[in-house]
């Protein structure tokens, strides 16, 4: 089977910038959030090229990565590597998570708008129902995407999303009926010289507040809170930038 991120993996870190560098907020909403509901082990189980994982492990938790891409795992068995540090890794598609692992997590996260991955609301369901089934009673799954209700709203064809001297993406989107077209510009910069890269990455199925609330609760969830940033900003459909879920089993 080929991998449909083997390309994505080795653009992927440039856009977090550089690895094992997290920004400050969600290293403080992720302390104080696993800190209220008891969390030490976790499961990002789209754990891309590493970054959550690196950022979760040096805040002290137990941590297990595992992502459906070979590519993806491949980036990030090497950035931990080159941290010093081991990991458990684990090639598992999110919708089958319970067959492959035996474990009760205290957390599972899928973030970076992984989620969005999913076809249409019935995989989307059956991924949330994987999750759950391997959380502990009282665990939670948290959810992470910066695609809100507001830029669904507004539909911006342009968006700076990274910008630095030696470095700039610029997403360029096609909105299609449900789901969203970004159209990547990746220039890089090095003395006289600039690279130009242009790719593409599709959001089939667009899960926005009100369709992650219906999902999450027909997945058996027994709460669910949304936020609209990582400084614990309640989420509102007509500002937020971020859409974060945090729903509890």
């Amino acid at each position: 089977m080929s991998d449909a991120y083997a390309e994505f993996a080795r653009r992927y870190d440039l856009f977090h910038g550089e690895f094992g560098r997290h920004d400050p907020e969600q290293v403080s909403f992720f302390q104080a959030l696993f800190a209220v509901h008891d969390v030490h082990e976790i499961l990002d189980c789209a754990c891309g090229t590493g970054k959550h994982l690196h950022m979760f492990q040096a805040l002290g938790f137990q941590v297990t990565g595992s992502d459906i891409s070979p590519s993806m795992l491949a980036q990030a068995r090497k950035n931990l590597t080159d941290e010093g540090i081991e990991i458990p890794l684990h090639q598992v598609d999110y919708r089958a998570l319970p067959e492959h692992f035996d474990t009760c997590f205290d957390a599972v996260t899928c973030l970076s708008s992984s989620i969005l991955h999913m076809e249409n609301d019935g995989q989307a369901l059956l991924a949330l129902r994987s999750m759950r089934a391997v959380l502990r009673q009282g665990g939670i799954l948290v959810l992470g995407q910066g695609t809100t209700d507001r830029q669904w709203a507004e539909k911006p064809r342009f968006i700076l999303a990274a910008n630095t001297h030696s470095f700039s993406r610029l997403f360029v989107i096609d909105y299609l009926d449900a789901g969203a077209r970004y159209n990547i510009v990746d220039i890089h910069r090095g003395g006289d010289a600039e690279e130009l890269e242009v790719w593409s990455i599709e959001y089939p199925h667009i899960l926005l507040r009100d369709d992650q609330r219906r999902l999450l609760r027909a997945a058996e969830f027994s709460s669910v809170e949304f936020f609209g940033s990582y400084r614990f900003a309640p989420y509102r459909k007509e500002e937020s930038k971020q859409l974060i879920a945090v729903a509890v089993n």
